[in-house]
């Protein structure tokens, strides 16, 4: 009996225990002096309701006080609803009491919104505030001459608040000045006029309004470096000169081809005309074969072209040697003895 009793207070001990934890948790008692002795009203059911709608009532008391403590009028409601939302409600008061003490118009709907739209809400207070500096990456362009120059810039920019919900980011300023860059290099007649007055530069670029529908106002624009680089144009008109000689060459490689052509062709109609030449001089032989038996032709009207013919081979060795052989060649073959 005295078995059973033990374990039944054992067990009432701890069901205590476990009860006494649920309630604890269900009802952050600590919180809710806190926020009484900060003068923050919250209530026991706000509390419970915190819990069981799985916001941690330690974010949002704490947030209330620290609001409250700054002179700000928020409600637990605002908070909860924010952070049911997915939003950073720390953050959020901090930026609000950020932008109170430095003058700035910063409603909590604003907050709330820059900070859904996944913008750091207390960083944009702090740009607005202390502005901020960005280094352009290296921008090359060139000249009107053909001189290429490599330019760096410090963008000195604010938060613009009104614009940060849809407006452009840091990526869109650093484009829009690069461009501007490139276009105010590209219009100066030669790069000594650049080098000699850069900030000509600083002016061109900020006249045409870079941070229009972006997140920042631009403050100025400072040139830190310029550098010259390469001749653009004198490489340019290398490569033409290239281009145009391959050119050039190909074409002269064409008509030489043609040419090449037309020779070998023109060679094999000479062949074509000699063979016709040889055939026709092979009927001579048997013309006067035939001559002779038909009577047209006598013996000594033979020997009288003969002698004539030999009588111009002669002149003709005499006149050039080197022919001599190949008029021997045409005599034998018009011999009718052979």
């Amino acid at each position: 009996m005295e078995i059973t009793n033990s374990a039944f207070i054992l067990f009432a001990a701890f069901a205590g225990l476990t009860l006494l934890f649920i309630f604890l948790y269900f009802v952050p008692v600590n919180l809710w002096i806190t926020a009484i002795f900060a003068n923050v009203k919250v209530g026991i059911g706000e509390l419970i309701g915190m819990r069981i709608r799985k916001v941690p009532p330690s974010v949002i008391v704490n947030a209330m006080i620290t609001a409250t403590k700054a002179g700000l009028d928020l409600t637990t409601n605002d908070l909860e609803t924010h952070y049911l939302a997915g939003g950073n409600v720390p953050n959020v008061i901090r930026a609000l009491i950020s932008a109170d003490k430095a003058n700035i118009n910063l409603s909590f709907k604003q907050a709330t919104a820059i900070d859904l739209a996944g913008r750091d809400v207390f960083e944009a207070v702090q740009i607005s505030v202390n502005p901020k500096v960005i280094n352009t990456p290296s921008v090359a362009a060139v000249a009107a001459d053909g001189i290429q120059l490599i330019a760096k810039a410090r963008v000195t920019v604010r938060a613009n608040i009104a614009q940060l919900v849809g407006g452009a980011g840091e990526d869109t300023i650093l484009a829009r000045v690069g461009e501007g860059i490139v276009t105010s290099i590209g219009s100066a007649q030669n790069h000594k006029m650049v080098l000699e007055n850069p900030d000509k530069i600083s002016k061109l670029v900020l006249e045409r309004g870079l941070d229009a529908g972006t997140a920042f106002e631009i403050l100025s624009i400072d040139i830190a470096d310029i550098d010259v680089g390469t001749n653009i144009g004198a490489k340019l008109q290398i490569d033409q000169a290239s281009a145009d000689l391959k050119v050039a060459e190909a074409k002269a490689e064409e008509r030489r081809a043609m040419a090449v052509a037309l020779e070998q062709e023109m060679k094999a109609k000479a062949v074509e005309m000699r063979a016709k030449v040889i055939e026709a001089e092979a009927e001579v032989p048997k013309a006067i074969s035939e001559a002779f038996r038909s009577g047209n032709l006598g013996v000594m009207d033979y020997y009288k072209m003969e002698n004539i013919k030999s009588d111009t081979e002669m002149r003709s060795s005499i006149a050039d040697p080197g022919s001599s052989s190949s008029s021997s060649s045409s005599t034998s073959s018009l011999d009718p003895n052979k």
